[in-house]
């Protein structure tokens, strides 16, 4: 059987993803983790009297230490199955990482278990995170200097 063969049969075999579905089901999941986030950051502003803009980071923050308690209780995970790219996305999967890396080499010990592996993956979104913010900060900063944009 060529490889052209093997692909065709595989394709009729092969079970179809439901690819809407799974869309909706992402939209749906982390529409409800940014409506919690917003009211999240509604507590803030109300209770604490927070501005907009400064209660974005206990906001975050927040939702970081939510995603976290629903991890180490397996609830997650379920989340996640469900709602697949739209648990992921929030910074709630940011969470997540930290903590399922944490959970998977517990047995290793603290340092070299959890404090060694913690940030596997999600040092890498940190690294690139802040890179990237210092490239769009340094062509904001070109921009208003040269009179293209206002701040």
């Amino acid at each position: 059987m060529d490889a052209n063969a093997y692909q065709g049969t595989v394709d009729k075999i092969a079970p179809k993803r439901p690819i809407l579905m799974n869309c909706l089901k992402a939209f749906l999941v982390g529409g409800i983790i940014c409506g919690i986030g917003q009211l999240i950051a509604f507590f803030y502003m109300y209770f604490f009297n927070f501005t907009e803009r400064t209660a974005s980071n206990p906001t975050v923050a927040t939702l970081i230490f939510i995603s976290m308690i629903l991890t180490g209780f397996g609830l997650y995970k379920k989340i996640g199955q469900f709602g697949g790219a739209g648990s992921a996305v929030p910074v709630t999967g940011f969470g997540n990482a930290i903590i399922s890396a944490s959970i998977e080499h517990r047995s290793e010990g603290f340092i070299l278990g959890i404090g060694g592996n913690m940030f596997k993956l999600a040092g890498s979104v940190i690294v690139y995170g802040v890179f990237s913010a210092f490239i769009v900060a340094l062509i904001k900063t070109i921009l208003v200097q040269m009179g293209v944009i206002s701040w």
